[in-house]
């Protein structure tokens, strides 16, 4: 591919190789919505099936060294952490950010750390600090954090006691993180608290990370937000502020539908990562920022909707890496509206294929990640041996 000329290619190369995209263990396994979960063959059904799968979108992208792990999900009540770290190492990758679970317990049913009983607080900061200490064990230096609290009715709760409960407890877990791990809070407008959330929006979740310390900065979901926001400008926004931490990558038409990445509406995707190179650009650095998916693939095979996924956040941030920042500012200096969406539209056209094929060849990868692991033969010898015992009727969502 022919790189325009204000394009340094050795840049670009060292900027694609330094672009990393974290997995989520949950997304080999088979899951669903609230009415149900439609079971696929070849969908790992613990921990190390998740890691081994994990270890395949990295062996075939060389972008996807860690994993992401839900406690309860991958670590249930009384398991064995000790050995996890080299069980990852095994698989080639390694253990990314801890995601504790304070939504699915029974005593949570009104709440988390919001909640009106002292007992309950506890419970919930309890499994938040072992998940901490999880992490100190399995070499992780992310703890990322998202709350299902919030109220269904008008009257329910005192928000603004629920406010300051949260303001305690994260505090209280920021100041028990060892030095090296980094807290990220995450907001979501709805569901399943349908009249308030109690972390409803990036303002919400960048004060909550202030307030609970330095090493606490906000993790936006693409999916997590009301119907044309402009999540780019919340991003462009953070960065300015230092509290830009990390991104759940996902996709959605109405609601949270954990859509594979760039399904629905890939420019914004584009115009998300432009805002970080064009801030990386002014900086002269690299923005400390967790790239990470998070999605439900409910319906698409597990591993290649994820080899997908990667595939398409590579190709957007290669395009990216194509805007002329000095072009840019000059039509901006001299008010050129045309010119300066046209840079960035002619960033985003350009077909990168050729590019991102060669890039993978000179590392050893094949050009094309996807079709390469559909030949291999891995989901089917994964389906003859995980099928066993899965039972096709009457499977619920748990």
């Amino acid at each position: 591919m022919h790189l325009p000329r204000h394009v340094n290619e050795r840049e670009l190369t060292e900027r694609l190789t330094r672009f990393e995209i974290e997995t989520p263990s949950w997304g080999y396994a088979d899951t669903g919505t609230r009415f149900g979960k439609f079971l696929q063959d070849a969908a790992a059904r613990n921990l190390d099936e998740k890691l081994a799968d994990a270890g395949q979108v990295h062996r075939y992208t060389g972008c996807c060294p860690t994993v992401a792990v839900h406690v309860l999900w991958d670590f249930p009540v009384g398991s064995d952490s000790s050995e996890v770290a080299q069980r990852a190492a095994k698989q080639g990758v390694r253990i990314g950010s801890i995601n504790p679970n304070v939504f699915q317990d029974q005593c949570y049913k009104y709440g988390s750390l919001g909640n009106r009983d002292p007992a309950i607080r506890q419970r919930a900061r309890r499994h938040i600090l072992d998940s901490v200490e999880l992490g100190r064990r399995v070499e992780s230096n992310l703890l990322s954090l998202w709350f299902a609290d919030g109220t269904n009715y008008p009257g329910q709760a005192n928000i603004r006691q629920r406010k300051r409960w949260f303001q305690e407890e994260l505090k209280t877990v920021h100041d028990a993180m060892p030095p090296h791990m980094r807290m990220l809070v995450e907001y979501k407008p709805f569901e399943p608290a349908f009249y308030h959330t109690d972390i409803a929006d990036w303002g919400m979740a960048c004060g909550f990370a202030r307030r609970a310390g330095p090493r606490a900065k906000v993790l936006v979901d693409t999916g997590h937000h009301l119907p044309g926001c402009n999540i780019e400008h919340i991003v462009a926004y953070l960065i300015d502020e230092q509290m830009l931490g990390g991104f759940h990558f996902n996709d959605r038409k109405y609601a949270d539908d954990d859509l594979t990445m760039g399904s629905i509406d890939p420019y914004q995707l584009f115009r998300i990562f432009h805002e970080i190179t064009a801030a990386e650009f002014e900086l002269g650095r690299d923005l400390e920022i967790a790239y990470m998916v998070d999605q439900s693939h409910n319906l698409k095979p597990k591993i290649e909707a994820m080899i997908q996924t990667v595939m398409t956040a590579q190709t957007h941030f290669a395009k990216v890496l194509l805007v002329d920042h000095k072009a840019l500012a000059e039509a901006r200096a001299r008010d050129d509206i045309i010119a300066a969406e046209g840079i960035l539209v002619d960033a985003y056209q350009t077909d990168v294929r050729p590019l991102l094929a060669e890039y993978r060849r000179s590392r050893g990868l094949a050009e094309d990640p996807l079709a390469a692991f559909r030949e291999s033969g891995y989901v089917e010898r994964a389906a003859r041996e995980r099928a066993v015992g899965k039972s096709r009727e009457g499977a619920s969502y748990a």
